[in-house]
């Protein structure tokens, strides 16, 4: 990713494995896609192509040199048995081995900077690929994650990214090696012999047959091998992170058992798809073995009628051994350049994905003064679409300054305002005013800087406390997070911790209380210092005394700013200035809590209920 640092880290279900081998759907759109998406690194590519093909015809070329010193040898040694005169040129020997050392040393030169060239190809892309989908995660609408899970994405940053990186770096050199190589040798075997190359190519469909048949068996075991370990990759985190209730009911022997359940569809699927990959080797070396066979019995024939010499038959079979690997290579080839395409098919489908929009904002706060004024009417909103509304039909004003409270029973509709209210959601119909303005002439980012939020999930990252807190306004100083930390009456308990406001909180903030945890988000919305503030349950996690000093706080923090508070404890928002009774997307009363209490109606029940015997 192309951020550094610290930075915040969503926690979810794990990444799923994409599985391997798994066939793009539309193979021939997504290759275009990455091809479009590689011409950035065309002129490298086109240096590994060049140098990987040189590499392989140096190799290619060994065989051939080494055949002459072997012809010598041998016409040497018929010259001593024969008495012709002479003997062995070992001159002669020596200086085509030399020749062939320096064709070996000029092949891994252009092997390693085609290595080389391809592993700096594949780490950019990579790096590319996770910055823009860092960019896209917070472009996207929230509406995206209701339906799609936190592993999925997180599979696509992870385990996509690394399987299309990979594949593209190991396949794409030897694709052009092994096809370099086959014709190469091919070509080579034919100078050689065109008689003895129809004999070893009889092998060839044999090895073909074989190949796409063991290919074709492990391909469906690969896939189950990869979707079985997203499983237990799943299992094994939601265990984690539910571990506190697995052991608080004592499920720590069901949890094995599903575990188990689940391991061992992976341990079934992996070793068959570890075993017919482990036939490749074994067969391929058969048949080839076989064209071993057969060449050596037609070479044979030939030397002893002087179509063929010894060197040249030694070549020659060296060639074979060559001309084999790459069908293996090749099938090999097939199956990454599938993985790195499936994958990239994954990779560009979430890039692709369609973003909230984001129109020319008709208005910017910095040019206003603004009061936070807020007025509903008649909103209208649905999670799945206007068919299935969670707000029917919502109408209310707020005033500058004023406390309102918004109360209801579970899936009324409340937190669903409030987000609705930040923008985190579009309307469905009806529309939202800050200050007689509509919150859609602001862009989403612009309109947040007036609004401060603090959830009933108190949300927090591994950093100090300091930086926490910072959270809410980058440009802060020490001294500023201190002051909003007192405001939230939580420097006292961050001075007793070891290393104080220095503190590292863990990764979901385990090491310190739920109570503090939160005491620390509401510091961090003090320090944003915002028109308009948004609590949803602030105070849920905190005990008696310590809400006590945190509302006394918060009504100093809400003095002169509009306030929206969701409290199921009806005891904590009794001095609102208005209180919104919500019951199935409607606000069926409101008004202050003496004036509600007095009508006796659906909030009264709902007060009296929190304190009935």
């Amino acid at each position: 990713m192309s951020g550094r640092g610290n930075v915040p880290r969503p926690h979810g279900h794990g990444p799923m494995g994409m599985a391997m081998g798994a066939k793009a759907k539309d193979f021939r759109g997504s290759a275009r896609q990455l091809l479009s998406y590689l011409k950035p690194f065309r002129l490298a590519m086109g240096l590994v192509l060049l140098f990987a093909a040189a590499s392989t015809l140096f190799n290619i070329a060994g065989p051939k040199v080494l055949a002459l010193a072997t012809d010598e040898l041998a016409a040497g040694l018929m010259r001593m048995v024969t008495g012709a005169g002479g003997g062995i040129d070992f001159g002669y020997i020596g200086k085509v081995l030399l020749a062939m050392a320096g064709l070996y040393l000029v092949s891994a030169l252009f092997s390693y900077l085609q290595g080389h060239i391809m592993a700096g190809v594949s780490t950019d892309v990579s790096y590319n690929l996770r910055g823009a989908i860092a960019k896209k995660i917070n472009r996207l609408p929230l509406s995206y994650f209701h339906h799609t899970s936190q592993g999925d994405v997180l599979s696509r940053i992870t385990n996509d990214v690394d399987t299309l990186s990979s594949s593209l770096s190991q396949s794409v050199t030897q694709l052009v090696t092994s096809a370099c190589t086959m014709i190469g040798v091919l070509i080579m075997m034919l100078s050689i012999s065109w008689q003895l190359t129809l004999v070893a190519l009889c092998m060839v469909p044999l090895s073909l047959a074989f190949t796409l048949g063991v290919v074709k068996a492990s391909q469906r075991h690969f896939r189950g091998q990869q979707e079985y370990l997203g499983a237990v990759n799943g299992r094994v985190e939601e265990m984690y992170g539910g571990h506190t209730v697995v052991k608080a009911f004592n499920r720590e022997k069901q949890a094995l058992g599903a575990f188990d359940k689940e391991n061992g569809k992976l341990y079934d699927a992996g070793w068959k798809a570890q075993f017919f990959s482990g036939l490749m080797m074994p067969v391929i070396g058969f048949v080839s073995n076989l064209g071993y066979v057969a060449v050596c019995m037609a070479g044979a024939a030939l030397a002893a009628s002087g179509g063929m010499t010894i060197g040249g038959i030694q070549a020659f079979i060296q060639y074979v051994r060559s001309f084999t690997q790459p069908i293996v290579q090749l099938a090999n080839t097939g199956s990454q350049l599938q993985m790195a395409v499936a994958a990239a098919e994954r990779v560009f489908a979430f890039l692709s994905e369609e973003e909230e929009p984001a129109p020319t904002p008709a208005l910017r706060m910095q040019d206003l003064d603004v009061q936070g004024a807020v007025t509903f009417s008649h909103v209208r909103f649905g999670y799945n679409g206007p068919d299935e509304p969670v707000i029917r039909d919502f109408s209310a004003v707020v005033l500058p300054g004023q406390k309102v409270a918004i109360v209801g029973p579970t899936g009324a509709g409340k937190t669903t305002i409030v987000k609705l209210l930040m923008r985190f959601h579009d309307l469905d119909g009806g529309e939202i005013l800050l200050d007689g303005r509509p919150a859609t002439d602001f862009s989403r980012e612009d309109l947040r800087t007036e609004f401060g939020m603090v959830l009933q999930d108190a949300w927090l990252y591994n950093a100090s406390i300091m930086e926490n807190i910072r959270y809410g306004r980058l440009d802060a100083t020490d001294e500023e997070v201190v002051a909003a930390a007192k405001a939230a009456q939580a420097d006292h308990f961050i001075r007793t911790l070891p290393g104080g406001y220095q503190m590292e909180l863990s990764e979901e903030g385990t090491n310190v209380s739920l109570g503090q945890k939160q005491l620390l988000t509401i510091a961090r919305a003090i320090l944003a210092d915002p028109r308009v503030m948004i609590l949803d349950e602030a105070t849920s996690s905190v005990d008696t005394r310590t809400e006590a000093l945190l509302q006394r706080a918060m009504d100093n923090l809400m003095e002169g700013r509009t306030s929206f508070i969701i409290a199921h404890r009806l005891s904590t928002i009794r001095s609102a200035d208005l209180i919104l009774c919500m019951r199935d997307g409607d606000i069926v009363e409101q008004g202050t809590h003496e004036e509600l209490m007095a009508r006796g109606g659906f909030y009264a029940q709902l007060y009296q209920s929190q304190f009935a015997q």
